[in-house]
């Protein structure tokens, strides 16, 4: 829907009317006020106070914990810097759809922006009146902190039921992957059909697993781990199968990064692992180290046998030793030079050095290899920093393949 013009708005009742804009929101965590509900609360404030909508902005199914994927909220603050509206005024629901930011001074300095320009917020469903007094300065100060706190008492609380849910065996987000297959399950545990890409399921009381895929598929996995350790390259592996026209869960063409993460992941010898990496309230990504990951081991059956996926480890870990330091540092080097970039992913995709795994193994981090060529990612990737993966440990799967950058 055009955020901007699908909304009803109100009729003109008179040529003193004060022009004004609404900015509705609805997130996905709060569905209760949809932006039509919204909306009409900010229709009779407007007409008590003698305004006219006259623009409405709207970011419907967006978080409030930050600027990021608001358009309307983007766009409306932006007229307001280059001083091109036709409003005098902006009304909101109340201080929570304004924003959830967890830094309060944050939605304060949004508001600052319209006060600036001379467009004054109004939060429709408040009780206090935001003119800028003390006692409503105070007030405001408390909904902000309210609003940000309630985003981490809910964070808290999702996490908390989806450790739960991981622990009893089922599936929380993400694709399948192949040779695997997303299974919606009932309250009872019965099967309900196979999710297909991009489905969810539509009952809360409903859960997801995994379970085998068809057995052709399962069997070109297989033989991706025979053929791994018979000798072939991950780009061998991935060419062979495009010459046999068969492509990846995605519909795809398979390359030597695809064929890693095969090779690499938990879930094809059963095991669900989660809180890998942490995102909450949508502020800082964090690659947690294993003691802190979430595990139910066994939760699916098996497609690999568990020796044959160990054994692959070794060898992932073995192919690179044959390479000193120096080598590696060169040849992280020289893929920076020849992209202008450097990811876990792109290091995957080479065939001429060592994985993503291999690298976090010999140095302790991505990052850590970053710092060691002189190489700076555009952002803040401290939080790849982790605890040094113990010698010897291939009893269970490496970490994932960090993601691109």
């Amino acid at each position: 829907m055009d955020a901007q013009t699908q909304l009803p708005l109100p009729p003109a009742t008179g040529h003193n009317l004060i022009p004004v804009a609404a900015y509705v929101r609805m997130s996905t965590e709060h569905q209760q006020y949809s932006t039509e509900n919204q909306l009409d609360r900010v229709k009779e404030y407007a007409a008590r106070r003698g305004m006219e909508i006259v623009r409405v902005f709207a970011d419907e199914g967006k978080s409030g914990l930050s600027m990021k994927g608001r358009d309307s909220l983007r766009r409306m603050i932006a007229e307001v810097e280059a001083g091109k509206t036709e409003f005098k005024a902006i009304l909101a629901y109340d201080v929570s759809r304004w924003g959830r930011f967890q830094d309060a001074d944050e939605s304060g300095y949004y508001e600052y922006i319209c006060k600036r320009a001379g467009i004054a917020v109004h939060y429709c469903a408040e009780q206090f009146e935001n003119d800028g007094s003390p006692t409503s300065n105070i007030i405001k100060s408390v909904k902000r902190s309210m609003a940000g706190e309630y985003s981490r008492e809910l964070s808290t609380k999702v996490f908390q039921g989806a450790c739960r849910l991981i622990q009893m065996g089922f599936k929380q987000g993400g694709s399948a992957g192949f040779g695997l297959r997303r299974m919606l399950i009932d309250q009872a545990g019965q099967p309900k059909g196979a999710l297909k890409f991009g489905e969810q399921k539509s009952l809360q009381t409903d859960r997801v697993v995994l379970v085998p895929g068809p057995e052709e598929e399962q069997e070109i996995v297989r033989g991706i781990y025979r053929a791994f350790l018979d000798g072939k390259t991950e780009r061998e592996i991935a060419d062979a199968l495009n010459e046999k026209k068969i492509l990846t869960d995605l519909g795809r063409a398979w390359t030597r990064g695809t064929i890693h993460q095969i090779l690499t992941n938990e879930k094809y010898i059963g095991n669900s692992v989660y809180h890998r990496t942490s995102f909450k309230l949508k502020r800082k990504h964090i690659l947690n180290p294993p003691e802190m990951w979430i595990r139910s081991d066994k939760a699916f059956p098996a497609v690999v046998d568990p020796a044959l996926f160990a054994q692959a480890q070794v060898a992932i870990l073995a192919r690179a030793k044959r390479y000193s330091d120096e080598e590696m540092l060169t040849a992280l080097k020289d893929l920076w030079t020849r992209h202008g970039r450097v990811s876990g992913l792109l290091i995957d995709e080479q065939d001429s050095m060592p994985s993503s795994a291999a690298f976090r193994h010999r140095f302790g981090s991505l990052v850590r290899a970053y710092q060691l060529v002189g190489y700076t990612p555009r952002t803040d990737y401290a939080f790849l920093e982790i605890t040094r993966w113990p010698a010897g440990n291939t009893s269970s799967a490496l970490p994932p393949s960090v993601r691109r950058p």
